[in-house]
């Protein structure tokens, strides 16, 4: 089977094309003409949620942009404190709905215009929440029929559904064409589940279970990242990814500013910006990011955020910032690869990190655990390397 494709990469690639060796197939595209890097990008965030709702047990959701996840997330009830900093309606949300708000709020700026995933037939409560989001396509086994209404209706009818049969296999060996010749591996099939991470350096006490579904969470979205990659994640969902960096210290850093980001929004002088009126829901996220970075922003931007707002707080001194990150408890950190310097760790302290998964095997890893052990963390080696290239 053959589906012609948008385009490629660009615009000007236009010869570009999906082939599907197996009949029947199983994809269906039920609305839209999705491009290459939408195509890339569903299968990508399938196979994440896919594995995820195989190791937890709950339904999942995936949030894709240019091949990474943006954020991953379980299932779980809604705070009035998320739903409010996501500038969402009061509603009651089913589970495969809570899971995708998870999973898209861990990034707000990043999941503009995205690729959604989800694990669960699609229903009116998903529906509603991809109608008001800027996104691109969503992925799932099965749409109900006033949900695929809903959605056939978004972007004026060019919004991408597709659907994919749950208990599809693909073959055990994965080929590629690059430039020209043609390089084959195994398909990365390792098994991410609680048993990862039994192997514990200093157990700095009991670990909660909610903390081995948390770090599932993490590096099964490490699986789907593209390499280097470290992830942060508390509560059973992504709250910043550091991906597609030279350096894993970088990573880190990336991670760890978007998970104190992430925490910060929740505080009350965040919380209660006071929007002027019209303002869209991702300026008014454009407005939260800024605000974060008072300090760094010059005269002219906070002229301009000032404008925006109907009243000004006094911006977030470094001491309230770190006090509010520091109450958090469970924030877990999760690397594709080995930490080759404690200065990973040192960063991941100041985010009030208190579990870390690596696959080890560093010559430097007795640096890196006295770091950890140092700042009473729980340091978890999996002996399993997830790079995606």
């Amino acid at each position: 089977m053959e589906i012609k494709l948008k385009y490629g990469c660009n615009p000007h690639q236009q010869k570009a094309r999906l082939i599907i060796g197996q009949d029947p197939s199983p994809l269906t595209i039920l609305n839209g003409a999705p491009g290459y890097i939408n195509i890339l990008d569903a299968f990508g965030a399938w196979q994440l949620v896919k594995e995820l709702r195989a190791s937890t047990g709950k339904a999942a959701a995936a949030s894709f942009k240019h091949v990474s996840p943006a954020g991953a997330a379980v299932a779980k009830p809604l705070t009035k404190e998320f739903i409010h900093s996501q500038f969402l309606p009061d509603d009651n949300y089913s589970p495969v709905a809570t899971a995708y708000v998870r999973a898209r709020g861990a990034d707000r700026m990043s999941s503009f215009g995205d690729a959604a995933a989800v694990s669960d037939t699609v229903d009116v409560s998903l529906a509603n929440i991809l109608r008001r989001e800027v996104s691109d396509l969503i992925i799932a086994p099965g749409y109900d029929p006033k949900a695929l209404d809903i959605l056939k209706q978004k972007k004026k009818g060019n919004f991408h559904v597709l659907q994919i049969d749950p208990d599809y296999t693909p073959d055990e060996i994965e080929s590629r064409d690059v430039y020209g010749m043609i390089l084959e591996q195994q398909r990365n099939t390792a098994v991410v589940n609680k048993a990862l991470f039994k192997k514990v350096s200093k157990n700095q006490g009991t670990i909660p279970d909610d903390i081995y579904e948390t770090l599932v969470v993490a590096t099964i979205a490490l699986k789907y990242t593209q390499s280097n990659s470290v992830c942060a994640a508390y509560d059973g969902q992504v709250i910043g990814m550091g991906a597609g960096q030279q350096s894993r210290i970088h990573c880190t850093r990336i991670a760890c500013d978007k998970a104190e980001k992430w925490l910060l929004q929740f505080h009350p002088q965040v919380l209660g910006l006071a929007f002027k009126e019209g303002l869209t829901r991702p300026e008014k996220a454009n407005i939260v990011d800024q605000f974060l970075l008072w300090e760094q922003l010059s005269d002219v931007e906070r002229d301009y955020i000032r404008s925006q707002l109907d009243t000004l707080p006094e911006p977030l001194n470094p001491a309230e910032r770190s006090k509010w990150i520091a109450q958090t408890e469970g924030i877990c950190l999760s690397s594709d690869a080995f930490f080759p310097f404690r200065d990973n760790i040192d960063r991941a302290n100041r985010t009030n990190v208190k579990y870390v998964a690596e696959p080890g095997n560093s010559v430097r890893d007795e640096e890196v655990i006295a770091a950890a052990e140092q700042y009473g963390m729980s340091m978890f080696f999996t002996d399993l390397r997830c790079f995606l290239h």
